[in-house]
């Protein structure tokens, strides 16, 4: 049975459009990114998840639990973060994990431990008995998802989570996320596509309230790339080896990236089950230039949601 369950999940605001009919699944233990620009339809489909407000249609069942039927039984089993966390800035940590330990509903012999735990996991303990509005933001962060730990969840889904930090904060962060999806489910919303490629085991892509895709980035780019592609580097004269790789059956085109250390890149698109590769390299040695590298030239992410994104709008705009 999956973590995460959602059919048909629909929900509008009067007139305008929160999201329409997503369906999706996120297995146990699974850290799933859920990506899409600002205005998407992200925030709206966490909301719903976590029993926050109702859809207009269609539903979920978190390990289980109907989000209509039992949404004491849903929030039981998650942790949330909120895009803003709700932070009291004059407690410090330890007061503010204790108030919300008890507003879970954890029987006061057992606060402490969780406390002691969720900080502990989240690395707080150093600066357990700062006031809040004194931190970091990225510790800010911390705090919050160590709110989210309290509970024990079997979920965790966490909006935007590194939103306004700086460079080592989200890096930081990210580590924390990996380190907590080998406990929990972890679905995680953003509009940054590195947070997904380097912390997510597949990639729920939305646009304009829709569902475009989902699945990992690899069977993405296989789906995507039409045709073969590698990246060769090689030392020597900038024109003559583009055309000699040009030259080498089963090439459909060589096109110049850049240069990088005295060499260059080119990327080479190649026919379907063509026996290219050797020959390319036969074509950069048998020249007398020096090849560096050879490898298998993969679509980043960004690539991926932009051609993804830019067939949608060509379907809903037709």
């Amino acid at each position: 049975m999956p973590a995460i369950d959602v059919q048909n999940l629909t929900k509008f605001y009067g007139p305008a459009r929160g999201i329409i009919d997503i369906s999706f699944s996120v297995e146990q233990g699974e850290i799933m990114g859920f990506l899409g620009p600002n205005g998407s339809g992200k925030t709206t489909t966490m909301r719903m998840l976590t029993c926050f407000f109702p859809p207009t249609s269609g539903t979920a069942r978190i390990c289980g639990y109907d989000i209509h039927e039992d949404p004491i039984e849903v929030r039981r089993r998650i942790g949330y973060l909120p895009e803003s966390v709700p932070l009291y800035r004059d407690m410090p940590v330890f007061s503010y994990l204790h108030f919300f330990a008890e507003v879970k509903g954890i029987s006061r012999s057992k606060r402490k431990v969780k406390v002691d735990e969720a900080m502990e996991r989240c690395g707080l303990t150093d600066v357990s008995h700062r006031l809040i509005g004194k931190l970091s933001k990225g510790f800010r962060q911390r705090v919050g998802i160590a709110q989210a730990l309290l509970n024990d969840p079997e979920i965790l889904i966490l909006d935007e989570p590194t939103v306004g930090l700086d460079p080592k904060q989200i890096i930081d962060i990210r580590s924390l996320i990996k380190e907590l999806g080998k406990t929990q489910t972890v679905i995680l919303s953003t509009h940054i596509l590195p947070e997904v490629s380097m912390t997510c085991d597949r990639v729920i892509i939305i646009h304009e309230g829709r569902l475009v895709a989902v699945d990992t980035p690899a069977n993405l780019m296989k789906r995507l790339q039409q045709t073969p592609q590698v990246v060769i580097r090689a030392e020597g004269p900038q024109g003559e080896m583009q055309r000699a790789l040009e030259k080498v059956e089963g090439v459909v085109s060589v096109e110049l990236r850049m240069r990088h250390s005295g060499a260059d890149c080119f990327q080479v698109a190649m026919q379907e089950d063509a026996p290219a590769v050797n020959g390319l390299a036969r074509a950069i040695c048998d020249g007398g230039w020096r090849l560096h590298e050879i490898r298998p030239a993969d679509m980043s992410l960004e690539e991926i949601f932009i051609q993804l994104v830019t067939e949608e709008q060509g379907v809903t705009g037709a």
